[in-house]
């Protein structure tokens, strides 16, 4: 007989075998600057068009979204493991990620990283409270594709991380 503890394994095992894409996302407040790795960040909506991504609410980038109105997503291919490790094992707290990455601003002062191979950003039209993430939806109003989006960089690519700050 299953144990109530027995879904939740189910559940975990489900997870663990599913290699979603990771994204880096950048934002900015004022003059600061912020990006992190995720691997929870999915399209919502088609028309209109919005991504859901969901931040951990103990990293850098987390506190600075919250008072931003904008986000960045940037796809990387399977071997940018340098951008990858920069923006999810270090943490905005002690490094300034964008003094080791090419970069520029975009329209309104988002970070967008050189090396991506595709980007979109918009605003930021609503946020929901998911445990230990906080969900923040774009509405992308400008994008870019610089590279072959069909191969991406997913999360078994990256499990030997060790993140910057816990999930």
């Amino acid at each position: 007989m299953p144990t109530e503890e027995q879904p939740l394994r189910d559940f975990e095992s489900i997870a663990a075998s599913l290699n979603q894409p990771m994204y880096v996302v950048t934002t900015r407040h004022g003059e600061e600057r912020a990006g992190c790795l995720v691997g929870f960040g999915c399209q919502v909506s088609i028309a209109p068009a919005r991504f859901l991504v969901c931040l951990s609410d103990k990293n850098h980038t987390y506190r600075l979204t919250r008072r931003a109105t904008r986000l960045a997503v940037h796809v990387l291919g399977p071997h940018q493991h340098r951008l990858a490790r920069l923006f999810g094992t270090e943490t905005g707290d002690r490094v300034d990620k964008f003094a080791r990455c090419a970069w520029k601003p975009d329209a309104h002062g988002v970070p967008i990283l050189g090396e991506a191979r595709a980007w979109f950003s918009g605003p930021i039209t609503a946020t929901t409270v998911f445990g230990d993430h906080e969900g923040f939806v774009v509405a992308p109003d400008a994008a870019a594709v610089a590279g072959p989006v069909e191969d991406l960089l997913g999360m078994h690519d990256v499990l030997y991380l060790d993140p910057g700050h816990p999930a």
